[in-house]
């Protein structure tokens, strides 16, 4: 009787810490189980280049989204979309400017938004008209390397 309770102590000990373990892993890898509180926003690029999936999405350098995914557009198949997760508490202005950026010189890319004048904001499924593409360093070494820099 005495190694049965030993063994069921262990047991919900263990299973309290395993369920710690999860909760820990969850909090500290930033991700949602239930979806979380987000609304969605699009955004398309002529050049998405290095940016991908989980990347920050920043307004006066604090991050109020992560990028969603990225996919071609189906309309002209030439530009990338970008589909941002937004938390629900940032409202964002129908006229803002979506840009790609670098963290650093060599470091991760991100899309900086940059707030407009307007009194309307976008909503779930609405989508972001003014941006302004990654620049591709390999391209513009490339361009001065050949003398083809204008």
């Amino acid at each position: 009787m005495n190694m049965a309770k030993l063994e069921m102590t262990v047991g919900v000990f263990m299973i309290v810490g395993i369920l710690c373990l999860g909760y820990i892993s969850i909090k500290l890898g930033k991700m949602e189980i239930m979806g979380g509180d987000y609304y969605t926003i699009s955004a398309g690029f002529d050049s998405v280049s290095g940016l991908k999936p989980g990347a920050s999405i920043e307004v006066a350098g604090v991050e109020v989204g992560k990028v969603e995914r990225i996919a071609l557009d189906p309309k002209s198949n030439d530009r990338a979309l970008a589909y941002m997760k937004i938390k629900s508490g940032v409202k964002i202005t129908d006229d803002v400017i979506a840009s790609v950026r670098t963290s650093g010189i060599i470091g991760d890319k991100f899309i900086k938004l940059k707030p407009g004048g307007s009194d309307t904001y976008l909503k779930d499924r609405d989508m972001i008209f003014e941006t302004e593409s990654a620049i591709d360093i390999e391209e513009l070494v490339s361009k001065f390397i050949h003398g083809k820099v204008e």
